[in-house]
């Protein structure tokens, strides 16, 4: 710390750069404090430090002790705690993941002790050091703040152990879904709405969920007992209802809880296959040789839409092409809003049928092809359809939201179609056929990050900065943080690595994503483990990605 302190006091004063000689491990007895990144001026993006304290200091060493899912809990609540403590000085900050808990790097737990990494933004007069004020924050309240949130009496062991058994008891009932053959589970008393469009607050004196009867299931959890809720069955499940309702804030909370939820959240007890994708109409995104024949055939001037590229597709052909690539990343259950989905690839009903032949349109739509997804490849969908009754024919499941309260309608569904029998024809001209993934050319990658300067960033959740290329990520609606997109990046760095092609980039992608997943990424504490189906995704939406048709 003397050294630090040392340095600061004869840097006052210089320019802005001088700060780069504060780089370095610093001993402050009960802790060591690592500068790894120093910021080129005051307005660039701020410095990254590290602190680690032994374990035993800390009175936390029990943690090691409990499962994964509660130590990446812990590691949260700690993450948290800082945040809270470093309120009073702005220049600190630590990244944090709103409403959920993912695996970050915010926290770490290693062998020597708890690992913080976190930001600090180096004070400046103009572009001068202002190297007094660098030794209040860092050797005043910067030890303070780490010391608080490292200590087990200062952050309050019974809320740490409520927070960490919330999180275990999510991922006890995720682990059920399979087993009980449900794709999602519904708490009863879970609140689904929230407080607004741009806030993920639960909204006030919203109505509790409480579950059908002939859809209640219960699972068991190792903390809070046997829990009650609506359990959403394997297959095609339909949520139906008038405006205003609650069918999309159904579907949006089903797709949410891939993660989980911490306490007071209102959707703790909410669970969904971690494998669901959503997938939208997404204008104007590109697409690299996909087999796109099992919804797109006979395209006019005989373009090839077994070997389909485009840099700016259009509604149907993108929503299709989410639906393939899904499939090729391992996606289980795929989750569609009709309000998002283009409208051809959905439905085309008996007028328009009769209107416009098959042999004029290359479009086979959805509602012909779920049915066979369901058999022949065993995915699952819940689709969100307040327009098409068409859809009753092929649901196993059918949901009525009304008032934010859902209703088991299947059997008077059943009752619908045999009273309104439909009388459109099903386009489905061939079976369901099934493609290996194609394969991914590394070298592209690393000549991307070459042209570059090997640069990886995320703006927001929206965008990812890989060398001079950025990724529209905007559709990702599953993608809950920046630090998730930042490892995103990561992971391409170490595809990147590697020569030539990869056969199966799905399966590599998920080998690097096992263990200790961020070993061999920096030491940033802005990282969060992706899903390979989110990594994969958004290498799709790279415009200079490249792959070729699988053999």
């Amino acid at each position: 710390m003397d050294q630090l302190i040392a340095t600061l006091k004869k840097i006052e004063k210089q320019n802005y750069r001088a700060y780069q000689q504060i780089k370095g491990c610093y001993d402050f007895t009960d802790y060591k404090l690592f500068v790894d990144y120093v910021q080129g001026d005051p307005f660039a993006s701020a410095s990254r430090l590290r602190a680690i304290r032994p374990w035993s200091l800390t009175g936390l060493e029990w943690l090691k002790e409990q499962s994964p899912a509660y130590q990446i809990a812990a590691r949260d609540y700690i993450a948290r705690k800082f945040a809270e403590f470093a309120k009073q000085e702005t220049h600190i900050s630590i990244a944090l993941s709103g409403q959920t808990v993912l695996d970050s790097t915010s926290v770490v737990f290693t062998e020597e002790g708890i690992e913080l990494r976190f930001r600090a933004n180096l004070p400046a007069e103009g572009r001068s050091v202002l190297g007094k004020k660098t030794i209040n924050i860092l050797t005043f309240h910067l030890p303070k703040f780490i010391r608080r949130a490292t200590i087990e009496r200062e952050i309050d062991r019974e809320a740490l152990e409520h927070h960490c058994q919330i999180i275990e008891d999510q991922d006890a009932m995720r682990a059920q879904l399979e087993d009980r053959n449900l794709v999602a589970f519904i708490g009863d008393g879970s609140i689904l709405p929230r407080f607004a469009g741009n806030c993920d607050l639960p909204m006030k004196e919203a109505v509790a969920f409480i579950a059908p009867d002939s859809l209640a299931v219960t699972l068991t959890t190792p903390n809070q007992g046997e829990l009650r809720g609506l359990g959403l069955p394997k297959g095609i499940s339909l949520i139906v209802g008038g405006g205003f309702h609650g069918k999309s804030t159904l579907l949006t909370a089903i797709e949410r809880s891939i993660y989980n939820h911490i306490p007071g959240d209102g959707r703790e007890r909410i669970v969904t296959n971690i494998n669901s994708m959503k997938i939208r109409a997404e204008d104007g995104r590109c697409v690299h040789n996909l087999n796109l024949s099992n919804y797109i055939n006979h395209l006019p001037m005989g373009k090839d839409t077994g070997d389909f590229s485009t840099q700016d597709a259009s509604g149907s052909t993108s929503q299709a092409a989410w639906l393939q690539e899904s499939i090729e990343s391992g996606a289980q259950n795929l989750l569609i809003d009709e309000d998002t989905s283009a409208t051809n690839f959905m439905i085309r009903d008996e007028r328009m049928q009769a209107l416009v032949s098959k042999g004029d349109e290359p479009i086979t739509p959805l509602v012909d092809r779920i049915g066979q997804l369901r058999d022949e490849m065993g995915i699952s969908t819940i689709v969100v359809m307040g327009g098409s009754g068409d859809y009753l024919d092929v649901a196993d499941t059918v949901i009525q939201m009304h008032d934010y309260q859902a209703v088991d309608v299947t059997e008077k569904a059943q009752q619908v179609i045999a009273q309104h029998p439909t009388q459109r024809s099903n386009e489905s001209e061939s079976p369901l056929a099934t493609f290996r993934p194609r394969s991914l050319n590394r070298a592209a990658l690393q000549a991307i990050l070459t042209e570059g300067k090997f640069r990886v960033a995320a703006k927001g959740t929206d965008s990812l900065r890989f060398g001079k290329e950025f990724a529209d990520l905007s559709a990702l609606e599953q993608l809950e943080s920046s630090c998730e997109v930042n490892a995103i990046g990561w992971v391409w760095f170490q595809l990147a690595q590697l020569p030539g092609w990869s056969n199966n980039p799905p399966k590599d992608i998920a080998q690097m994503l096992e263990g200790d997943w961020h070993g061999a990424m920096p030491s940033q504490g802005d990282l969060a483990k992706p899903r390979v189906l989110d990594v994969m995704a958004a290498l799709n939406r790279m415009r200079k990605s490249q792959f070729k048709k699988s053999n």
